[in-house]
């Protein structure tokens, strides 16, 4: 199935959903509920066995996806906001808790990840945020987003996390 072209035709996350997935190590989809296939607009077949980014919008800033990578794979968790494409072309905001899953021997063997609607409130900071990471992203490739991401949290005075725990909490 190829990817569609992307809609302005918004799904709203229902405000008691968890939408859930389970990957291997390089990111294959292994597991998934119910509410992530309805956000999704696709069945098992369209997301098991298929790479997570099956669901990736293209107006997500790659430096996201380079934090979230960086801190699951050093056995970190991250919440992201993340903007994915639905199998219909219209797309879902969801705020993403993402860690690691864990052998007895403590090696990593897979990734889970628990997503919640958005507060609205913290669209209002992340839209224009990752537009702009985008935009600096395709002109000076990912290290000038990470310069700017950077940049701005400093100026916060936060941590990745705590911007975007407490943007979830406005």
């Amino acid at each position: 199935m190829s990817k569609p072209n992307p809609t302005n035709e918004q799904y709203l996350v229902k405000e008691d959903a968890f939408l859930v997935s389970k990957t291997d190590t390089k990111g294959i989809i292994t597991y998934c509920n119910v509410p992530f296939m309805e956000a999704a607009d696709g069945s098992e077949n369209d997301v098991l066995g298929k790479p997570h980014n099956v669901v990736r919008h293209p107006d997500m800033p790659r430096i996201i996806f380079k934090l979230l990578w960086g801190k699951i794979q050093s056995k970190e968790e991250i919440f992201a906001y993340v903007k994915n494409m639905r199998f219909s072309g219209g797309y879902y905001w969801v705020y993403a808790n993402v860690t690691a899953s864990f052998d007895t021997g403590g090696r990593i063997i897979g990734y889970y990840s628990v997503r919640r609607k958005v507060n609205p409130k913290a669209l209002e900071i992340i839209e224009p945020l990752y537009a702009k990471l985008l935009s600096l992203e395709s002109q000076g490739g990912m290290d000038a987003s990470e310069k700017y991401l950077n940049q701005v949290l400093q100026e916060r005075g936060e941590s990745y996390d705590e911007f975007s725990n407490n943007i979830q909490r406005l």
